[in-house]
C-alpha cells in the first residue's frame, strides 16, 4: 500500500519514512504541493500526509487539486499550527484527518490506519489462494489457519500478487506499489526479490506458484501450472 509525503523538512522526512516503512507501507516523499499534484497524476496512492507549510504555498489550498487527481484518497494534514479553527480550516477543505506538530510516530501509524479503514476506503473481504489466506484489512496473511511473518519487500510483493491472485500483474505494478520512485532499482531487481519469495513460500508450505509471464510480468496461481 503507497502512502505519498508532502513535507520539505529533510530531518521530519526521514524519521517519518522510517517509521512508516516499518509499518509496512511504500512512501514516496515529495518536498512541494507542485509535485504532489505531478506525482497524483501518474501513480495512485491510499494515502498522503500533506504538510500545511510548504515552499510553495498552504497545503491546505492544494486539498481540491489532489482530491481532483484522486477523488478517493485519504488525506492527512500535518500541521504546526494548532488553534482549533485552522483544524477546521483544513477538515472543511477536504481533509480526513489533523495531526499538530510535534508529533508521536506511532500515533501517526495509527491515524494511517484509521484513515485507511474508514467507509470509502474500499475495504476488501479475505482472499484466498490454494492455501494461503489474506486478511486487507489487517494486511496478514496465514497458511492453512497459521499466521506466518514475511520480509517487508517479500510482504508487498505478495500483497500486489494476492489481491490480483490468478491474473497477471504487469511489471509496473510492482514498481508502482513495492519501490519508492527514488530507488535506483536494477532491472532484475524485482525478478530477485520474486525468487527470494518464492523460496520463502515454499519453506513455509504454501500451496501457490507465482508464474513468470516472460516480458509483462508475474500471476500467482494455486495448484496446477496454467
Amino acid at each position: 500500500m503507497k502512502i505519498l509525503l508532502i513535507e520539505d523538512d529533510a530531518q521530519l522526512t526521514r524519521s517519518m519514512a522510517e517509521r512508516i516503512g516499518a509499518a509496512g507501507y511504500v512512501l514516496d516523499r515529495v518536498a512541494t504541493g507542485e509535485q504532489a499534484e505531478e506525482a497524483l497524476a501518474s501513480i495512485p496512492y491510499a494515502l498522503t500526509i500533506l504538510d500545511r507549510r510548504l515552499p510553495d504555498g498552504d497545503g491546505v489550498q492544494r486539498i481540491t487539486a489532489l482530491r481532483r487527481l484522486q477523488p478517493d484518497v485519504r488525506i492527512i494534514v500535518l500541521t504546526a499550527l494548532d488553534a482549533t479553527l485552522d483544524k477546521i480550516d483544513g477538515l472543511e477543505a477536504g481533509a480526513d484527518d489533523y495531526l499538530t506538530k510535534p508529533f508521536d510516530s506511532d500515533e501517526l501509524v495509527a491515524r494511517i490506519r484509521a484513515a485507511l479503514r474508514r467507509p470509502g476506503a474500499a475495504p476488501q473481504p479475505p482472499i484466498t489462494c490454494g492455501n494461503l489466506h489474506y486478511d486487507p484489512v489487517e494486511r496478514a496473511f496465514a497458511i492453512e489457519g497459521t499466521p506466518i511473518t514475511l520480509k517487508r519487500r517479500e510482504q508487498l510483493i505478495l500483497e500486489a500478487l494476492v489481491m490480483r491472485a490468478r491474473r497477471v500483474v504487469q511489471r509496473y505494478v510492482f514498481m508502482d506499489q513495492v519501490y519508492v520512485f527514488d530507488e535506483d532499482i536494477q532491472s532484475n531487481t524485482l525478478d530477485a526479490h520474486i525468487s527470494h519469495l518464492r523460496g520463502r513460500l515454499a519453506e513455509l508450505g504454501a500451496d501457490v506458484h507465482i508464474h513468470a509471464i516472460r516480458g509483462v510480468g508475474y500471476m500467482l496461481s494455486d495448484g496446477a501450472r496454467p
